[in-house]
């Protein structure tokens, strides 16, 4: 049986997104060195990188690369366009092997390989996802108690991580800047599916950009990610590449996984073949 055309079309999305954002891990690496060499490292709190422009053509991949991976989803189901996710890890790692000379030992290719399996493994076994219709349904659930908790928890250990352990450890033990990356990056995903179901009920003309419901999230979107980008600068300005990418992949997962948990406060239990859904 072969894949529909909207099958199709949605794959090569996939997987055009996962070589580019891939790819835009080694180019902002690239312009990172460059620009350490004219100036404060990234890695030391310098910012000299906004005037390298192989740092700006890296992060308009990365861009076009989550364009191209959230335009996947209006064509193919997730559980096919989700599993690609891990291809930028093997992308990143082995253009990292090339063309910075940073060696992928025994250790890393098993924690790709690891990335690849857990991925897949995750979306096979995925349930159904309740569907949204309205901005203000996501909203519901956001102001939930449940979720206020993890947003206020995920702000004080990003605070914590930030003024405390940033300064004596950030140089030496990459887990503080990749959790940062990490933590912040659920509150994103989070925020994005409600932008991205505003967008799609406004092009179906129902505007949703009336509420301001809506301009929360965006503003979220865009806190979330400056603290991202920054700290994303950071990790690969100091630490190997191709071992960032696959840890990074994994904690934002993780945490990914968590939020969506907490925020819909649906529990899916998987009994032989049958999908059993259970209301916290």
């Amino acid at each position: 049986m072969g894949l529909s055309r909207d099958n199709f079309h949605g794959l090569t999305l996939a997987v055009s997104s996962s070589i580019f954002i891939g790819a835009s891990f080694i180019m902002k690496k690239k312009g990172l060195i460059k620009a350490g060499t004219k100036g404060i490292r990234a890695g030391s709190g310098g910012y000299t990188y906004l005037y390298e422009p192989l740092w700006w053509v890296g992060m308009i991949a990365m861009i076009v690369g989550e364009i191209a991976n959230f335009a996947a989803y209006a064509f193919a189901p997730a559980i096919l366009v989700t599993p690609l996710g891990a291809l930028s890890i093997i992308v990143s790692a082995v253009l990292a092997h090339f063309v910075l000379e940073e060696k992928l030992h025994i250790f890393g290719v098993l924690g790709c390989a690891l990335c690849v399996v857990g991925s897949i493994s995750i979306v096979l076994h995925a349930p159904q996802e309740k569907p949204i219709h309205s901005v203000k349904q996501v909203w519901q659930h956001a102001t939930q108690p449940g979720f206020i908790v993890y947003t206020f928890l995920v702000l004080i250990v990003v605070a914590v991580l930030i003024f405390r352990y940033v300064p004596r450890y950030g140089h030496t033990h990459m887990v503080v800047y990749v959790g940062i990356c990490s933590l912040m990056g659920s509150l994103t995903v989070m925020s994005v599916k409600a932008v991205g179901i505003a967008l799609k009920l406004t092009f179906s003309e129902t505007n949703q950009f009336k509420y301001f419901e809506t301009w929360v999230f965006v503003l979220v979107v865009t806190v979330c990610c400056v603290f991202q980008i920054n700290y994303l600068n950071k990790a690969l300005d100091t630490f190997n590449t191709a071992i960032i990418a696959p840890v990074y992949y994994v904690m934002f997962t993780i945490f990914t996984i968590l939020a969506s948990v907490i925020l819909f406060k649906v529990i899916y239990y998987m009994t032989g073949s049958h999908k059993v859904e259970h209301r916290l």
